[in-house]
C-alpha cells in the first residue's frame, strides 16, 4: 500500500502520540466520505488506507475525492493488501461501510490480520454474527457490529424499552432511501429484538386477520412484533416505534437530516473497540 510522504507521523511516533491508524473499507461511498473526512479531522487518529471497489476512482487521493485538501493516500480496491500492510502498525482499525453480500468476509479477513473492525455494514445473520464473536475471541481482537452508530437513536431504543413496559401493542416502521440493499434496517431489527428480551409477547390478537397481499402486514420479528420498511429517494434513515393502547397511541421516531450524525458515534466506536477482545453488537453497549 502507498503511504504518504515524510510529512505524515511513522508508526513509532503515531504510537507515542496514540494516533489511531484507521482504515476505511467502502471510503468513496456515502458513508465512506463521511468517516474518511471524520477520521482526517480527528486529532487521535490518521487514516492510514481507503478501500473502495468502484474501479473508475482506483488510485485516486481519497482527501480530494472527499472535498478535503490532499491526504495522499490512494483509493485502492484489494482489501485484503491494505489489511497486510496495516499489520505493521500498531493497533490499527477497519471502518467497513460496504454491502451485505461482502460484509462477513471483510470482517473476517480484518479480524485474521489483527486489525480490529468497526461495522456499520447491516445484513449479518444470527449465525454469522455468533461466528464471527467466536472469530474474535480466538484471535483476542475487538469487533463492533453497530446497526446505528446515532446517538439519538441509542436513546429513542431506551425510550423504547421503557415505554414497552405499560403498552401490549407495539410496530416498527422504518423508512430509508433506496439505495439500500436490505429489509429491514439493521437498526429496526435490533429494536425488535431488544423489546423481544424483555420476555413479554406483544400484540396479542384481537381478530383473526387475513392480508390479501402478502406483507401487507410487514414482516414479523421475535414476540410477535411486526417491522414495516419503506424505501424512497430523498429519505435518509428514519424510524418510528408506535405503541397502542386504548385511548393513546405514544409515537417515538427517529430522523436523520445527514450523515455527519452518525460521525460521533463511529468516533467512539474506533477508539473503544482496541479494548475489546470479543464481537459487541450495538452502540449502546459501548456508551
Amino acid at each position: 500500500m502507498t503511504q504518504s510522504t515524510t510529512d505524515q507521523p511513522t508508526a513509532t511516533e503515531r504510537k507515542a502520540g496514540r494516533q489511531i491508524p484507521v482504515i476505511v473499507n467502502g471510503a468513496a461511498g456515502k458513508m465512506g466520505r463521511e468517516v474518511v473526512k471524520a477520521v482526517a479531522q480527528a486529532p487521535d487518529m490518521v487514516l492510514l488506507g481507503a478501500v473502495d471497489r468502484n474501479p473508475s476512482i482506483q488510485g485516486q487521493d481519497i482527501g480530494e475525492l472527499c472535498g478535503l485538501e490532499p491526504l495522499e493516500i490512494p483509493v485502492l480496491a484489494d482489501l485484503e493488501a491494505v489489511l497486510a500492510s496495516a499489520t505493521q502498525e500498531p493497533d490499527a482499525v477497519m471502518v467497513d461501510f460496504t454491502h451485505p453480500r461482502s460484509i462477513y468476509e471483510n470482517i473476517r479477513a480484518a479480524i485474521a490480520y489483527g486489525i480490529a473492525p468497526v461495522v456499520g455494514t447491516t445484513g449479518l445473520s444470527p449465525e454469522q454474527i455468533q461466528d464471527l464473536r467466536i472469530f474474535a475471541e480466538k484471535a483476542s481482537t475487538g469487533c463492533l457490529v453497530i446497526p446505528n452508530f446515532s446517538i439519538g437513536m441509542v436513546l429513542l431504543q431506551q425510550a423504547a424499552i421503557q415505554a414497552s413496559q405499560h403498552f401490549e401493542h407495539v410496530e416498527i416502521i422504518e423508512l430509508h432511501h433506496n439505495q439500500k440493499a436490505d429489509a429491514p434496517s439493521g437498526t429496526a431489527i435490533q429494536t425488535a429484538q431488544m423489546l423481544a428480551e424483555l420476555g413479554k409477547t406483544f400484540n396479542p390478537p384481537v381478530v383473526e386477520e387475513k392480508e390479501h397481499i402478502p406483507g401487507a402486514r410487514g414482516s414479523l420479528a421475535d414476540e410477535n412484533i411486526r417491522i414495516h420498511s419503506v424505501r424512497l429517494p430523498g429519505l435518509i434513515a428514519h424510524q418510528e416505534v408506535i405503541f397502542g393502547a386504548a385511548g393513546q397511541v405514544y409515537t417515538l421516531r427517529h430522523d436523520t437530516s445527514d450523515r455527519v450524525c452518525y460521525m460521533p458515534g463511529v468516533l467512539i466506536a474506533i477508539r473503544k473497540v482496541r479494548s475489546l477482545q470479543t464481537l459487541i453488537y450495538g452502540l449502546e453497549k459501548i456508551l
